[in-house]
């Protein structure tokens, strides 16, 4: 089974299903980018009505133990996540009301500077503000995942220093591998690691080498890599793959309602719009390809499931329960 701690796109039954016949455990849908409390709330809604909608197949994750019980009926786990703060508002409190209403994973910052801290994309990155310092402790009380996946590198060891409890970058590769804005130093991956976290390594083309994209067995190999630099228990999985994106999409997660100006996002002018999916992934069903192509490339049954499930399984158990 696989746990997959990043997707994106619009979901529906068939997504469900693709995911189901791929092998997934469970899996975390980004619910917003830029949006405010009011548009992710409308998010929530839209969730739990898919939830009813198709309750024969998933179920909303709170706890590490929902996903494990998903298992055992034959569902699809969904971890609620977004990709910013802009939920919070500015508002502390508003941490809490989100995690009751069963948000688990927040990225502190997405590809641009807000109160919390310094994105990837800064020409200088500021560190970790005293508004996120409080926000991660009162994410840490109240069992929610602090994502450091489009944060600074700067804003990321501050965050990993600070934190009471394990974090993660949820998806991201390694920059050693593929130098890219978007993607983390070894110091920071090693930092993450000392402190019990997980990253999750990526399939998405603008951020991933190009031998990873050829062949499965090229992607397993980039996660041995991976697993070099931090070690077997926090190396995990998050594909960063999309479902039934439009144009329209791309330009808003790249633009918000923030510039006026070209934004490619992790591209570039050479690459300017969507990029082709990996060649091994071009279905979400083909990601159970990668457990028996990480015994291929060297890894035993019980290190394979560490990266497929185990590590994240452990985190969430760790992180999401409110103290």
């Amino acid at each position: 089974m696989i746990i997959d701690a990043l997707q994106c796109g619009h979901f529906n039954r068939e997504s469900f299903e693709a995911l189901k016949r791929g092998g997934y455990s469970a899996v975390t849908p980004t619910l917003g980018f830029w949006e405010g409390t009011m548009e992710s709330l409308d998010s929530l809604a839209r969730w739990r009505d898919m939830e009813r909608e198709n309750a024969d197949i998933i179920l909303i994750a709170r706890t590490a133990a929902d996903i494990e019980r998903a298992e055992r009926e034959n569902k699809l786990a969904i971890v609620l996540g977004y990709q910013n703060s802009n939920l919070f508002e500015d508002r502390i409190g508003y941490v809490e009301f989100f995690a009751e209403l069963g948000v688990r994973v927040v990225q502190l910052t997405y590809n641009n500077q807000n109160e919390l801290g310094g994105s990837c994309y800064e020409e200088i990155d500021s560190g970790l503000a005293r508004f996120g310092r409080d926000v991660v402790r009162e994410m840490n009380r109240v069992g929610m995942l602090v994502d450091l996946s489009h944060v600074g590198d700067r804003t990321t060891l501050d965050a990993i220093e600070w934190s009471e409890k394990p974090v993660a970058i949820t998806h991201a590769n390694a920059a050693s591998l593929f130098a890219h804005k978007r993607n983390k130093s070894d110091k920071v991956i090693k930092a993450l690691a000392e402190r019990g976290g997980v990253i999750g390594c990526v399939a998405y083309r603008n951020i991933t080498p190009e031998s990873a994209c050829a062949s499965v067995d090229g992607w397993c190999e980039m996660v041995a890599r991976t697993v070099d630099i931090a070690g077997i228990d926090h190396v995990g999985i998050g594909t960063d793959i999309s479902h039934n994106h439009t144009q329209s999409d791309y330009d808003w997660m790249r633009k918000g309602r923030w510039t006026r100006s070209i934004q490619y996002g992790a591209g570039s002018a050479a690459t300017p719009g969507a990029v082709p999916k990996p060649e091994w992934l071009l279905r979400p069903e083909n990601l159970q390809d990668v457990a028996p192509a990480l015994k291929r490339v060297g890894f035993n049954q019980q290190e394979a499931n560490k990266i497929l499930r185990d590590n994240w399984l452990r985190l969430y158990g760790e992180v999401f329960r409110a103290d």
